[in-house]
């Protein structure tokens, strides 16, 4: 039996949650100044804030933590990145390349790159809690489709959509 509260799946999760954080901060610009225990336990902080929060299996709730993290590393991205800093960045295009390989977004990336998950949630809850699992939480397809329980080849035809979507998105802003 999986736990429901956030709680016990964050303490059940906690070491498997501190390398999606450490995932998510390496390579960014400001990763030295928000460390990944940090990101985690401000994560957890948004995660405990609401006592009707309930997940049915451990996807549901990794896609929800990786989705508090990526919106904690947003802010703090646009906080460090205001204009009175002197603050000017490029989007970067979603490109073909392996999510390893790509290079890492800057703070107004990212910042488009949430807008247009938070689209994508509303065209396709399922396709957008794809990208949080393999992107932001670094999950191989093959993870993911076990705990969907689909094949990998599925897991992939769902990331081109979610790809294609989010391009589009990207785009037009």
């Amino acid at each position: 039996m999986v736990p429901s509260q956030p709680e016990q799946l964050f303490a059940a999760l906690y070491h498997e949650l501190h390398a999606v954080a450490q995932h998510r901060l390496r390579g960014l610009p400001f990763g030295a100044t928000l460390s990944t225990t940090t990101l985690l336990h401000e994560a957890y902080l948004s995660l405990a804030d609401n006592d009707k929060l309930r997940f049915p299996d451990k996807a549901h709730f990794l896609s929800y933590a990786s989705r508090a993290m990526r919106g904690l590393i947003i802010d703090y991205a646009r906080r460090r990145s205001a204009d009175k800093r002197g603050g000017e960045f490029q989007l970067l295009p979603l490109g073909d390349t392996d999510v390893a390989d790509a290079p890492r977004p800057d703070a107004a990336a990212l910042s488009e790159l949430g807008l247009a998950l938070e689209e994508l949630a509303k065209l396709d809850p399922a396709l957008a809690e794809l990208v949080d699992l393999h992107f932001f939480c670094g999950l191989a397809f093959g993870e993911i489709a076990a705990m969907r329980a689909v094949s990998e080849r599925t897991v992939q035809r769902d990331w081109r959509k979610a790809r294609v979507v989010l391009h589009q998105h990207l785009q037009s802003a």
